[in-house]
């Protein structure tokens, strides 16, 4: 369903990103479009199938590649050697001087914009939850923002960004790297802030249905919850 394109960020660093179109002609034109942020797996097998889910609900949908600038084709399973070497690949990136690959996800939402004629959501996983927060923070022309049990964003110095736009956050109460007292704060200090925060009875990764911590009935619900809020906020 979806194809690999190559894209270049503002300071000519290239990346790739899998695209992935709303299937016509049951959609005349897209809905709007969601940028889809990795976990520290790369744009695998998972990634894609969001992303091609996303596309059937009629978004124009693109996953950039958000380790490029250290290491471009990355594609990992779940073992723990597989998190090891995520967790290297994410320290390298996080690494990089400032803005780092927050300008390539400014090139995808920019792309995204002018593929879909419409507006443009951020939706990420794990680490790509944490860059999903900071895109909404800190990226211009972003309509809304979904992040999935970001790791970080609940600790002081992320917590304390505020959004450009409306934010929906999911975590779980079972999540071992992220704790249920940091979400609670967050929660409360972004009350005003149009940012809503819900949270399961799940681990970190309940989303993915390729890792141990699966939890169906919450990412259904979760993903309900999501694409009633795209409708709201994109189209």
């Amino acid at each position: 369903m979806g194809q690999s394109i190559h894209l270049t960020a503002a300071d000519g660093t290239p990346f790739a990103a899998y695209v992935a179109q709303p299937p016509t002609p049951l959609f005349a034109k897209p809905r709007g479009a969601v940028v889809v942020l990795q976990e520290i797996f790369g744009v695998n097998a998972h990634i894609r199938a969001v992303a091609d889910g996303y596309a059937q609900e009629g978004y124009w949908v693109i996953a950039p590649s958000t380790f490029a600038r250290v290491k471009p084709g990355v594609e990992l399973g779940y073992t723990p050697e597989d998190i090891g070497v995520g967790f290297g690949l994410k320290a390298a990136v996080e690494a990089l001087p400032a803005p780092g690959v927050l300008q390539d996800i400014q090139t995808a939402v920019d792309h995204a914009l002018q593929a879909s004629a419409g507006r443009v959501a951020v939706l990420g996983y794990c680490w790509g939850g944490l860059l999903t927060w900071r895109s909404a923070c800190e990226l211009q022309r972003i309509s809304a923002a979904v992040p999935y049990y970001g790791g970080g964003m609940t600790e002081p110095g992320e917590a304390e960004r505020m959004p450009r736009c409306p934010v929906l956050a999911h975590f779980g109460d079972r999540d071992p790297y992220i704790s249920n007292d940091s979400v609670a704060a967050f929660a409360a200090s972004h009350a005003k802030h149009g940012v809503q925060v819900q949270v399961y009875s799940a681990n970190h990764g309940f989303n993915c249905d390729q890792r141990a911590s699966h939890d169906a009935a919450a990412a259904a619900l979760a993903r309900e919850r999501t694409l009633a809020f795209l409708a709201q906020h994109i189209g």
